[in-house]
């Protein structure tokens, strides 16, 4: 398990992160989302032991990262770019990470090439995007660290190679027994694959929600009334959205009274829709999801 445990850090005296508490359990996928300067990226460089945190702690099966750094050989971070990598051959870089990882799986990894029809020879500058960050994957996976985190794994990539990067993290977390951390603002596909989320906001932790409980959380509800929106309703809801005189609303799955309301208002539609993760992150945090 990864505890993380009061963690703060601060850059040019510019806060980033906020006494931030959460754990990953083994055998599970862990989104982190947040709008951008949230502080996503740089969490999950702490995690991997590339940043030290200004305070707290950081620990991997009960040792702390940066006390016990041999603890690393069981935690990869795969950035958002493979810049780093761009002028090495594959020959070249399967020997930096045997020389890194001790459990490096060479024969895994080129099983891997071949599955997903890689040339085993070569630099990566000649691979396309999409290449390069499943060819990312595939290395971290070959490690054998139980666990992988992922910043933005999928930013920017086409349809298909979404689907076999998102099936491949599927099937190793599966067949592999490893945990993944994924700092992503794609919340349709976190919704899809992810157990568990932290929603960090302005460098805090807002909240965390457990996917097989957020749907017995919250209601999402499209109502229309003969005239606009009562006001004593719109204070109590999360108002999601508006169109004419239908609006669709969020209120939690507790909230008996706002309901009672709703229906003494006798509304001319009443129905409730599917709720979706990206519903939750528009009410807890505001505005456009995908803001660059």
């Amino acid at each position: 398990m990864i505890r993380v445990s009061g963690v703060s850090k601060s850059i040019h005296k510019n806060r980033i992160l906020k006494n931030v508490h959460f754990s990953v359990r083994s055998g599970t996928i862990t989104g982190v989302v947040g709008r951008n300067g949230a502080g996503k990226t740089t969490l999950l460089r702490i995690i991997a032991g590339i940043l030290y945190p200004s305070s707290g702690e950081i620990t991997v099966n009960d040792q702390n990262v940066f006390k016990q750094p041999d603890v690393k050989q069981n935690v990869v971070f795969v950035p958002d770019s493979t810049d780093a990598l761009r002028t090495y051959s594959i020959k070249e870089i399967v020997k930096f990470y045997e020389e890194i990882y001790d459990t490096f799986d060479q024969e895994y990894f080129y099983q891997l090439l071949e599955k997903f029809k890689f040339t085993k020879q070569g630099k990566i500058k000649y691979f396309s995007k999409g290449q390069k960050a499943l060819f990312s994957l595939i290395l971290a996976f070959s490690t054998n660290a139980k666990y992988v985190l992922l910043d933005e794994p999928t930013d920017g990539l086409d349809v298909i190679i979404k689907k076999q990067i998102l099936q491949f993290i599927a099937e190793a977390v599966s067949e592999r027994d490893v945990s993944v951390v994924i700092s992503s603002h794609r919340l349709d596909e976190l919704e899809k694959m992810a157990d568990h989320i932290v929603v960090l906001k302005q460098g805090k932790v807002d909240s965390e929600l457990e996917m097989e409980e957020l749907k017995s959380q919250y209601h999402k509800i499209q109502v229309a009334f003969e005239g606009k929106l009562p006001q004593h309703i719109r204070d109590r809801s999360e108002v999601l959205s508006e169109t004419g005189r239908v609006s669709v609303l969020l209120i939690s799955s507790k909230d008996e009274e706002t309901k009672k309301m709703i229906e003494d208002a006798e509304p001319i539609l009443y129905e409730e829709l599917p709720l979706s993760l990206e519903d939750i992150f528009v009410a807890k945090l505001g505005g456009d999801l995908y803001v660059s």
